[in-house]
């Protein structure tokens, strides 16, 4: 057994053997560098888009890389001045963290406008740069003891990892505690914390009152001064639903709950309505539209979901001018079951229809309390007390994956789809319930005849999602009878405002066919599908063309906004000035003998059926302008609609993508990702080469190892972050536990490391052998064990979740501290220093990478990414090993 040490000169001792205080300390101040990650995530959620907020793991990585490079320029003097350097940066993260937030507030940004005005370029510019500050300081307060400590390194990454994945814990329990306004006290008293016994492990009493001081004046700074100096404690977008909600006149918050599950609000006004796909005949048909029908539920701001008040026996008959109400036009006294209750509309809607019962699902906790709230249950009556509804606590999906029972209407209406209307574009986030695996589930739970209703918002021009959700039951349908599927589905659509699909098991008889066109044109709606229907695809290829040449071409084409032929003339048997019946309209034939009159996004629609279930479909969806592929488990995006060939032809007409550009921010951010990583990595190269690396051996394979860690890392984490929403059903809890459980338990890895250390040759490469393995196998084969594990209780489902990722993580815990200590025996202190910040480069970019990869190719695909970056360390590791050039390195006997 031997030991590697440095004789070519005395240098500064390192830091002391740490004791458990030193540990303690540490773990606090990472675990205060994580929640104040997720604080502002949440900041951002509440006053934005959740997507900016994701942009923060990135900054806080982006900390480590730059303070890594002044680090290794200005090693000597750190080394010599450690002490008051780690103090300094230490009782800034605090005051940096309240400033930032105050001063992020003054500078809000309007999303909607980022890609027409450049100015919202400089504000979001402005809130990364100051949200950047405090993670700096973090990120400079640890490299230095990483850096003096580095002969403990194995022990002290544990301290971090673990502190860091204790921290996210205490954040998620916290959520219930704190608005998201107040929530970045959390952090604070981390901080505090930490601050407060990283003086007190050295004896520094007049520190530990200095660190008393500043954390006391942070914190009530923070709470104050929002107060004081009339900023927000959040700036809120104007362009958020809720925004519009508090400027009206009469606009009141009559509810509010806070959760990990987000903050839940609901607000009444006379001005407020929402009549999702409510046919325009309800004007016509009814005495009168009922006044005051709605209040609205917002979700961080997002929404409304609309709450429908009780209504009178009079004016029930306004559910028969909602698409809600289609499957009850052919089936009568039906067993239902509502997939996600949200606001309540489709309950209401099937318990008016005359269901003998309804059983409705909902994943979110906060929502059913929330209605079992007195406030809420004298809205609606007390709708979750009646007889005929049985609650499910969890997602409706998981719910008939793993149910014997068999239902006759399954109603999935705007679930989970409010991200879909937003103004300023859509999140790449995952809609489980709208994917081919769900429909499936939901098909097997149909009894014989039984009728899947999907509504959904069809507000975009050219046509993106409604076409994803038309592939994806079409698909589905397909998978489930092979023979016949042509005649199990009925689809309609109403110009920007909702489709809505039904599939039959067992198919549509004529009569019911009938039935359902008359109630269609009673209600003035759009047959875009039906078994039977007699289709022309002569002027196909010209619509396609058409919807090209107005995104890519030079001007838009005339008939993209005119009907084919609009001088059809009127039918004169109709009265337009008789009364209608409620729900068939007598003028329901005007202008049938005319010829039809359809909008080419109508023309489109049909032409997608056409192609889907007769055949075609491949080249329809390549000769279309936008991405209109199947929704899937592994591919649950209702987003990335631009396909990747035309990327570079959106440059000059960004303009056009304005409910696009989340996806388009994505991969802008890898690009400055990349470039700020290769600049990160350069420079210490340029500047040290003849001092640091023209004496080091294994340069470049030691930057692609910790390149690869960094990567891989990252990669598996935020992946299975949005696999783990399958189970925990909201991106926030599925993000803390995934954290936190990850963090956990590599730690817990790099602590076992210290066995492995002299045997690393030929120890690491089997252990990074077997993460690959591990992350191939979780690819393939972790979707349905989330879908078994999201029927459990919550409480189970979060125990599980946190162990499943456990083995895994203690393995990948491993290669750093190994790698790190290795560095440390080996003298190679600047490359010691240099390697974290690799890592942190990588791992921006690999933050980035990750919704381009899910989106492209799948989330299974991610992690088989991060199994070859795993792969690819492993003779990136020998280089690692490799000693130094310089020649004051000896090995004496341990």
């Amino acid at each position: 057994m031997a030991a590697v040490v440095s004789i070519s000169r005395p240098g500064i001792a390192p830091l002391e053997a740490p004791r458990l205080a030193h540990y303690l300390a540490v773990g606090l101040i990472a675990g205060a560098i994580i929640a104040l990650q997720i604080a502002v995530m949440r900041v951002f959620a509440v006053g934005s888009w959740s997507h900016f907020g994701s942009l923060v793991v990135s900054l806080a990585m982006l900390g480590f890389s730059l303070s890594s490079v002044v680090i290794f320029a200005g090693k000597d003097w750190f080394d010599r001045h450690w002490q008051g350097a780690a103090t300094v940066a230490l009782l800034l993260i605090g005051p940096l963290a309240v400033g930032a937030n105050l001063a992020a507030q003054t500078v809000p940004f309007n999303a909607i406008f980022l890609v027409s005005d450049p100015q919202q370029k400089w504000r979001l510019l402005a809130n990364f740069l100051l949200y950047l500050l405090p993670f700096l300081a973090g990120a400079f307060f640890l490299g230095i003891v990483f850096l003096k400590s580095r002969t403990a390194f194995g022990r002290v990454y544990f301290a971090d990892l673990t502190g860091s994945g204790l921290a996210g814990l205490v954040v998620l329990a916290s959520l219930y505690l704190f608005a998201p306004e107040t929530i970045i006290v959390v952090p604070l008293l981390l901080w505090a914390a930490g601050s407060l016994m990283w003086f007190a492990a050295f004896g520094a009493w007049k520190s530990v009152v200095a660190g008393a001081v500043v954390a006391a004046l942070s914190i009530a700074g923070y709470l104050m001064l929002p107060g004081l100096t009339g900023i927000p404690d959040i700036a809120v977008s104007q362009y958020k639903g809720v925004a519009y909600a508090r400027n009206f006149p009469d606009g009141k918050r009559i509810y509010r709950s806070v959760s990990p599950f987000g903050d839940l609000q609901v607000y009444a006004s006379s001005y407020m309505h929402f009549a999702p796909g409510l046919s325009d005949n309800a004007a016509f048909g009814m005495p009168e539209v009922p006044a005051n029908t709605y209040v609205g539920m917002y979700r961080d701001g997002d929404g409304p979901e609309g709450i429908m008040r009780n209504l009178a026996p009079a004016e029930q008959v306004y559910f028969r001018y909602l698409p809600m109400h289609y499957p009850y036009v052919v089936k009568q006294k039906p067993k239902t079951l509502v997939v996600q209750f949200g606001g309540g509309i489709s309950t209401q809607a099937a318990l008016n229809a005359g269901s003998t019962s309804v059983t409705v699902a909902e994943s979110n906790p906060m929502t059913l309390r929330a209605f079992r709230d007195s406030v809420l249950r004298d809205v609606t009556g007390n709708i979750l007390a009646e007889p005929r509804i049985k609650v499910i606590d969890y997602d409706g999906r998981l719910f008939l994956a793993n149910t014997a029972e068999r239902y006759d209407v399954i109603d999935l209406s705007l679930a989970d789809s409010v991200g879909l209307s937003n103004p300023g574009g859509f999140a790449i986030s995952e809609k489980y319930a709208y994917t081919r695996e769900a429909m499936l589930s939901y098909m097997h739970a149909l009894a014989d005849g039984g009728v899947l209703s999907i509504t959904l918002w069809n507000k975009e021009e050219p046509p993106k999602s409604v076409l994803k959700l038309y592939s994806t039951v079409a698909e589905a349908a397909k998978t489930f009878d092979r023979q016949d599927a042509a005649n199990d589905i009925f689809a309609v659509s109403s110009y920007l405002s909702t489709t809505t699909v039904l599939f039959k098991r067992g198919g549509f008889t004529e009569t019911e066919i009938k039935t359902l066109r008359d109630y269609t044109k009673s209600m003035s709606w759009e047959e875009v599908y039906y078994p039977g229907i007699v289709y022309d695809g002569s002027g196909a290829q010209k619509v396609l063309d058409d919807y090209r040449a107005s995104i890519f071409g030079s001007g838009q084409d005339a008939t993209l906004t005119q009907p084919a032929d609009a001088s059809a003339p009127a039918n004169p048997d109709c009265d337009p000035t008789a009364p209608a019946d409620p729900t068939l309209d007598a003028c329901a034939d005007a202008g049938a003998d005319a010829g039809p009159q359809v909008l080419p996004a109508t023309a489109l629609q049909r032409m997608t059926w056409h192609a889907l279930l007769t055949g075609g479909w491949e080249k329809l969806a390549n000769d279309y302008v936008f991405d209109a592929r199947a929704l899937s488990n592994d591919q649950p995006y209702f987003a990335a609609y631009v396909k990747v060939a035309d990327l570079p032809r959106t440059l000059d007409r960004l303009d056009l993508f304005q409910d696009d550009w989340g996806y388009l921010l994505i991969w802008a951010t890898l690009g400055i990702a990349c470039i700020t990583a290769a600049s990160l990595v350069l420079l210490p190269v340029i500047f040290g080469w003849r001092v640091v690396f023209s004496r080091s051996r294994g340069k470049l394979g030691t930057i692609l190892y910790f390149a690869c860690l960094g990567l891989g890392y990252i990669m598996v984490e935020v992946g299975l972050i949005s696999r783990f929403t399958v189970a925990l059903a909201n991106p926030t809890v599925s993000a803390s536990v995934l954290i936190s459980s990850m963090l956990v338990f590599s730690g817990l890895g790099s602590l076992f490391a210290e066995r492995i250390f002299d045997r690393a040759r030929t120890l690491l490469p089997v252990v990074l052998l077997a993460i690959c393995a591990l992350l191939l196998v979780y690819g393939f084969y972790l979707s349905p064990v989330l879908d078994r594990i999201g029927a459990y209780p919550y409480a189970v489902r979060l125990l599980l979740c946190f162990l499943l990722v456990s083995p895994p993580a203690f393995l990948m815990g491993m290669p750093m501290a190994t790698a790190m200590t290795w560095l440390a025996r080996l003298g190679k202190e600047h490359l010691f220093v240099w390697a974290w910040g690799i890592n942190g480069c990588f791992s921006v970019i690999g933050s980035a990478a990750v919704p381009i990869v899910a989106t492209s190719f799948g989330l299974s695909a991610v992690l088989q990414w991060a199994a070859m970056a795993y792969v690819v360390a492993i003779p990136a590791f020998f280089a690692v090993l490799l000693p130094s050039k310089a020649p004051a390195l000896r090995v004496v006997p341990a």
